[in-house]
Parts: C-alpha cells; sequence; structure tokens
C-alpha cells in the first residue's frame, strides 16, 4: 500500500513523510534483526524519495505510538540491572546498539538530505520530558546522553526531542498535541510541532472518536498564524495494527484514527480535501511567512490579526479563538469571522480561505457484499474445524524443556512472544486435608489482562478485566477430588503497556495471591500455592503447529462435520475468493467472541467483536460543533454497538483465486455470520459556498449514478437531510446531472454563471448536493 498511500498524501498536499523506527519489530529477538517485507525501513524511505516527498526519521527508539510495549523489545527487561528509559548502563548499551544500527543503515545507503537523501529531519527519544521528573537527576543525565549520543553521528540533519522543554543545545524542542500555536520554543529555534492530533485511537470497548476537518484547520492555521515552520500530522493514515503490535492494553485492531486517509487508504473526506486546500494557500505564501515581518494585533475577547509583510506585499490571519462569530475591521474594511476559525487572506484584502467553510465533499463510505460470489448461487463459506489442544503437566513434562519454579514469574520473563502463557500446578488431597468435601474456591490475583482457569482438565470459569485495568480478582468454584488435583491457568496479554514512566515495571500475568479455600463454621479454611511447584508453558498448541499458515499438515486434520459454535477454544478455517475490483477488503467478524486472525497465513490481528461500547455519550457526527477545544469524548458514535466489526485485509495478502482464512477463537462464538466485503464511497454530500471550484468523486473505480439533491441558493440541512431554502436557482439539478452522472468525478464551478440565475438576493448562495455512486 505504500506508494498509493505516499501518493495520496502528496496530491493532498504534504511534502514529508514522517515515520517512527520500531525497535521491538526490528529486533524482536536479541541480536536478531528483521528488515524484511513490511519492515524494509530503507525500502520505504527509499519509496518516499522516489515520490519526490522529504523523510522525518523518528528512530526513539521508544516511540508510544499505541505500539505493544512502547516499540521497546520485551526482552530488554531480562537483562541483569536494567532500568529503561534512564541513566543506566545496560538500557543505554542496547539503546546505542540499535539506534547506532539505523543511522549506519541510513548512511550507507545515503538516505540522509546532506547525501543526496530525503530524511531531512531525526528524533532521538521520544515525549521524555513528560515524566522525566519521575527519573529525578537520573533522567536530565539521560537526556544529556541521549543529545551527545544522537551529535555524535554527524549526520549533518537537525535532531529533534518532542515535548522535551530542557532540550540540550543543538537538539530542538517541539510540541505534540491538539493544539501547538501558543507553543514558544527556545530563542532562535524554529517553531516545530511534531505531532498534530487529527483524531484519536480506539480501544476495545471504545466509542468511534472523530475530530471535525474545520478544528483541524483551524490548529493548522493558527500554528502558522504564530510562527510555525513545520507541522506534522499524527496521523495521515493511521491504518491497521496488524500481528500483535497493539498496545495499551486493549487498544484496538483498528488505529483509524479519523486521518485524512482512512484505515483502508481511501480519502477521508471532507478532512483529506479541506486540509488540501489549506496546503495550497499556504505553499502559496511560503515565502512572504518564511521571510516576512511579523505584526500581531489582539483586539479582546479572543479575536486577533497578524500580518505578515514582505518585499512590500502583506498577506493577513483573521483568528476568531471564542465560540460565536465576530466581526474584525482592518484597514477601514470590516470582516466577519466566524467563531472558532480563522481567514486567511493572502493580500490582506479578499478572504480565500477560512477554517470553518468547508468548501469539498463529504464521502459517505459504505460496505458492499462479495462480487466474486457465484452469479447462480451465493458463495457461502464452508468451514472446518478443530480444538486448541488444551495444556496439562503430562503434555508440557514430556516435552522436555519445560521450566518449572516455586514461584509464580512475570509474564514478560518469556519475551511476549505470544499472548498467552500457560501456568501449570497440582495439588494433592487427602481424607484428612481440611478442604476435603468442602465447597472450595479457586481465588487467583492476577495482574493480566485475562485469566482462563481450568482443573482436572475441565474448564471451570474465565475473566477478563474491564477497560484493560491490570490488577483484579478472579474467583470459581473448584471441586477438588481425592489424589491429584491438576490446576491450569491461562494468562492472556492484550497489548503491553506503551506509554508513562517505568512501564516496564507494571506486572504482567499472575503474581498470586492464588490460592484454595473454603469455609467451615465460620471459619476460613486456605491453602495457598504462590510456592507450590509451577510449571510453564508458552503459546498455543496451534500457535506452535503454525494452523495460520496454508498447507500445514497436521497429525490430527481439520474437522468438517459438527462445526461447534459458542465453543472456546477453537480453529476455525475457511476458503474464499478475493472480492473483485480495487476497493478495500474487509472481513466482518460479528459473532465471534475474541482471538486473532489470520489470512493466507498472515496476521490481520487479534479481533473482540464481543465487546460493545458503552451505550451512552454519543453525537450526530453531522450535527456535531466544531468549536470549542477538541478531547477524545467529543463527537463520538457507535454506541452500544461492536467496538470493532469490521477487520482489514490489505488485497496485497490476497491471491487471485482461493484464499484461506483462519480464526483461533478464546471465548467462544460462530463463524456462521462471517463474510467479506468491501469499502467504498456510497454517497458524497456537499454544502460549498459561491465562487468555489467544486470536486465531487467516487473515487475508485465506481461513477457517479445519480444526484438525490441539488440546490442552489439558500439550502438548508446537513448531509442526507438537505431541504431547499425560499431562494434558488431552478437549474441546478439539471445542471449537476449533466455535468456529473455516469463519471467518477465532476468539477463544478459554484456561480450563478454555471447552476443558473436565483432570481432573489441573499448574502452569500451556496451549493447543497447530494449524489449518488
Amino acid at each position: 500500500m505504500w506508494p498509493d498511500l505516499i501518493r495520496k498524501a502528496k496530491e493532498g498536499g504534504l511534502n514529508t513523510i514522517e515515520t517512527y523506527v520500531f525497535w521491538n519489530a526490528h529486533e524482536p529477538l536479541r541480536r536478531q534483526y528483521d528488515f524484511s517485507g513490511n519492515l524494509d525501513l530503507v525500502r520505504f524511505i527509499k519509496t518516499i524519495h522516489e515520490a519526490g516527498l522529504y523523510a522525518i526519521l523518528r528512530i526513539g527508539p521508544y516511540v508510544c505510538a499505541e505500539w505493544n510495549f512502547g516499540g521497546l523489545p520485551v526482552w530488554l527487561t531480562n537483562i541483569p540491572n536494567m532500568h529503561m528509559r534512564t541513566n543506566n548502563d545496560a538500557f543505554k548499551n542496547e539503546m546505542q546498539n540499535f539506534t547506532t544500527l539505523i543511522v549506519d543503515m541510513m548512511k550507507h545507503k545515503k538516505l540522509l538530505a546532506t547525501q543526496g537523501g530525503p530524511i531531512i529531519v531525526a528524533q532521538i527519544e521520544n515525549e521524555y520530558g513528560n515524566i522525566e521528573w519521575s527519573y529525578g537527576d537520573d533522567g536530565k543525565k539521560y537526556i544529556g546522553w541521549c543529545a551527545n549520543l544522537a551529535e555524535s553521528y554527524k549526520v549533518g540533519v537537525p535532531w529533534i526531542m518532542c515535548q522535551q522543554n530542557d532540550a540540550p543545545e543543538p537538539m530542538i524542542n517541539t510540541c505534540n498535541g491538539y493544539y501547538c500555536d501558543q507553543f514558544q520554543p527556545k530563542k532562535n529555534v524554529p517553531k516545530m510541532w511534531t505531532e498534530n492530533w487529527t483524531g484519536w485511537f480506539k480501544n476495545w470497548g471504545m466509542k468511534d472518536p472523530h475530530r471535525t476537518a474545520e478544528d483541524v484547520a483551524f490548529a493548522v492555521a493558527r500554528f502558522f498564524q504564530l510562527g510555525g515552520t513545520l507541522q506534522n500530522y499524527y496521523m495521515y493514515h493511521g491504518g491497521t495494527n496488524f500481528g500483535r503490535v497493539a498496545g495499551g492494553p486493549y487498544i484496538s485492531t483498528t488505529y483509524d484514527y479519523d486521518a485524512p486517509l482512512d484505515e483502508y487508504g481511501n480519502l477521508n473526506q471532507p478532512k483529506w480535501g479541506h486540509l488540501k486546500k489549506l496546503h495550497e494557500l499556504l505553499y502559496a505564501m511560503e515565502k512572504t511567512l518564511t521571510y516576512g515581518e511579523r505584526k500581531d494585533t489582539d483586539y479582546g475577547n479572543q479575536l486577533y490579526s497578524t500580518v505578515y509583510i514582505y518585499e512590500g506585499k502583506q498577506s493577513c490571519f483573521f483568528a476568531n479563538a471564542a465560540n460565536e462569530d465576530q466581526k474584525l475591521t482592518f484597514e477601514n474594511t470590516e470582516y466577519n469571522v466566524p467563531g472558532w476559525s480563522v481567514s486567511i487572506l493572502p493580500d490582506c484584502f479578499k478572504e480565500v480561505y477560512n477554517t470553518a467553510k468547508v468548501n469539498t465533499q463529504t464521502s459517505v463510505m459504505v460496505k458492499r457484499g462479495n462480487e466474486a460470489d457465484d452469479e447462480e448461487e451465493p458463495y457461502s463459506l464452508k468451514w472446518t474445524w478443530r480444538p486448541e489442544n488444551l495444556m496439562n503437566l503430562d503434555t508440557v513434562l514430556a516435552q522436555g524443556d519445560a521450566l518449572a519454579t516455586t514461584e509464580l514469574l512475570d509474564q514478560k520473563f518469556f519475551n511476549d512472544t505470544s499472548d498467552y502463557l500457560w501456568y501449570l500446578t497440582s495439588v494433592e488431597i487427602q481424607e484428612s486435608d481440611p478442604l476435603w468435601g468442602l465447597d472450595t474456591t479457586l481465588h487467583v490475583h492476577t495482574d493480566g489482562h485475562i485469566v482462563h482457569a481450568f482443573l482436572n482438565g475441565k474448564h471451570i470459569g474465565s475473566k477478563y478485566s474491564p477497560d484493560g485495568h491490570n490488577h483484579f480478582i478472579f474467583e470459581t468454584n473448584a471441586k477438588l477430588k481425592l489424589g491429584t488435583n491438576e490446576i491450569v491457568l491461562l494468562s492472556v496479554t492484550a497489548g503491553l503497556p506503551n506509554y508513562g514512566a517505568k512501564f516496564e515495571e507494571i506486572r504482567t500475568g499472575i503474581h498470586g495471591p492464588v490460592r484454595l479455600f473454603a469455609t467451615k463454621n465460620n471459619e476460613v479454611i486456605k491453602k495457598v500455592l504462590d510456592n507450590s511447584k509451577w510449571v510453564y508453558h508458552i503459546g498455543l498448541h496451534g500457535e506452535k503447529m503454525e494452523l495460520y499458515l496454508p498447507g500445514t499438515n497436521p497429525k490430527h486434520p481439520w474437522q468438517s462435520e459438527n462445526l461447534p459454535s459458542n465453543r472456546m477454544f477453537v480453529w476455525y478455517k475457511t476458503t474464499f475468493k478475493a472480492p473483485l475490483g480495487t476497493d478495500p477488503v474487509v472481513v466482518d467478524l460479528l459473532g465471534l467472541g475474541k482471538g486473532h486472525a489470520w489470512v493466507n497465513g498472515r496476521s490481520i490481528g487479534r479481533y473482540w467483536p464481543s465487546y460493545l461500547a458503552s451505550e451512552n455519550g454519543c453525537d450526530d457526527i453531522h450535527k456535531c460543533d466544531y468549536r470549542g477545544a477538541y478531547g477524545a469524548d467529543k463527537c463520538v458514535t457507535n454506541c452500544g454497538k461492536s467496538s470493532q466489526q469490521w477487520y482489514h485485509i490489505p488485497r496485497e495478502f490476497l491471491n487471485e483465486d482461493k484464499n484461506e482464512l483462519v480464526l483461533f477463537e478464546e471465548m467462544g462464538g460462530t463463524p456462521l455470520l462471517v463474510n467479506f466485503q468491501t469499502v467504498t464511497v456510497g454517497r458524497i454530500c456537499a454544502n460549498a459556498n459561491e465562487g468555489v471550484n467544486l470536486e465531487l468523486s467516487c473515487q475508485g473505480e465506481r461513477v457517479i449514478s445519480d444526484i438525490k439533491f441539488a440546490s442552489f441558493g439558500e439550502p438548508k440541512g446537513s448531509c442526507g437531510e438537505f431541504v431547499k431554502g425560499s431562494c434558488e436557482s431552478p437549474n441546478t439539478l439539471s445542471v449537476l446531472r449533466n455535468l456529473c452522472v455516469g463519471k467518477g468525478s465532476c468539477a463544478v464551478n459554484v456561480t450563478e454563471d454555471t447552476l443558473g440565475a436565483t432570481g432573489c438576493k441573499c448574502g452569500q448562495y451556496r451549493l447543497a448536493v447530494e449524489a449518488i455512486c
């Protein structure tokens, strides 16, 4: 997808692509490196260069990014005397080794700007200033060491440290957040914004967050109005957390981020188009903004003007940070500035752009069925299945490499090579045992995310942490038998922490107490198991057998009869045809519980469609008020529904004919509702001001099949609810149909010359249109 995404980013007005470097992806095990496939960093940077764009390389190598363990390898925690991200020799040695590897790689391939390559800025560490206080003097020493390390590489391009007010010179401190217009760098240091959050990420059980195009544009325009030099979107394309890379815990597989390019690579309209127009205007003013003399005027009530003067010419920004519309008088001319907006006047006379006036289309995306289905008979999925082999002591000990201890170990001890870790022990019960014959409860205090318990080969209960909080207590009835009772606990992670001070010290897995207890004559009788002999097994049997790979031929073949539903620990497999066309492909997993999915052996990530978002607090996205400061709980949708029903399958993962989907279902569900669809534009809406050139496009291969509504004059309402006003041109609908129907895209000059006279007078005419793709 890289070339297509980069092309769309360039068309949207970007001149630079920024990327993190993920240490745990490139060095999953110590001194074992992986730069293959989608991890080919050199190829990615070269692809950016070939597109004619620059690159910003955020090496970190701590990245946060809602990525598992913040991008740091979990094996670091098992190195003696290790304390991460502080003045600690063990950590600094490992960090220097990886950072040097990346810098040398970029130098060797001549990818730095000083070598003719695209990399114009590099970053060391990431948002350390937010947590530096917790490390005391060692934090300051560590940042000084990071700066010296970066300078020692002599790369010839600037180094940045975002969110680092005490960044040692010549490191450049930069800003991250929804708004950075008030950010003030040190004197004679460029004002840089490394992360303009275009939306927010989503956890399992969370509603869908949205940040309006008007608000993002307002933030960008204000930043450049007040002397900004570099602004980067986080994210411009969010994408998907394939595999096990999602952190958190409980960060979902989707990382759409309400970005200008959506998770599937489609243009997120109107955000993409509204920002494109802003970018084009800022480029046209580049010299004036870069070299001009700046004069700011405060009119009170959060109304401001900024004038840039260069070579006898001037350009103006009028900003209104209040929620209500206000009037501003500049050089004897009165201007109306809508609430929470910035007007840009390149000649300080005529407004060319206002952040609150969206003159680009809104695309309403839809899911369409798999058109590769047979014409005569709908294509139905045929499933095979096999159970996951549940671990027991005899099986694990027979493998000969089992680890046994008399303590409960942290799950990170096993380097996070699987979400699943089995804890196995046994308890002897004699007739003389105080617990014998009583109603016994198994009590487990866990720091994991999910726990499943088995007694003598039978499942006796499960529990998951609400909202991903690590600490919870699980209790379930445990009917003991005379003799040996085997207790098996399966601890499950759903993304390791990725942010905060000393997050590596957050315990993961079962640390206890683990005990059996019962009550007799108001007396609690308990048997503590923490220091029993515990045996450990990493991962699922099916993972070890690589059941997710095509062509695997296990000893016990897949079954086609008696397909189970709502059964835990089951593997499902089916084949399907790739949907026709070029639209992005998704699989609907509603009906399943929680697990992991693979297509043709490639992980499309964890799934958890049974985790529902809360029922309260949602908004009508078309009526969401862009005015006022944004937060992740503003303008949310999807209340009461599955937090993620659809899972992205890049077309690069698909074969032209036969494809294989494998699911590991952990919690129980049915695969019978699974289906494959494509994501495309279903409807186009726009409400454009007179004088603009409105572009309408279905994207992809589809064409505009009809104009459902069109009115030029004073239309009212929003997308899907447009109504005609008292004043309009009677020819608007026929003109739009002639211009657009049957075409993939069309351009409409929103004027009376094009759309016809209205025969009435109003402040400013608008064109409202709804088209069908």
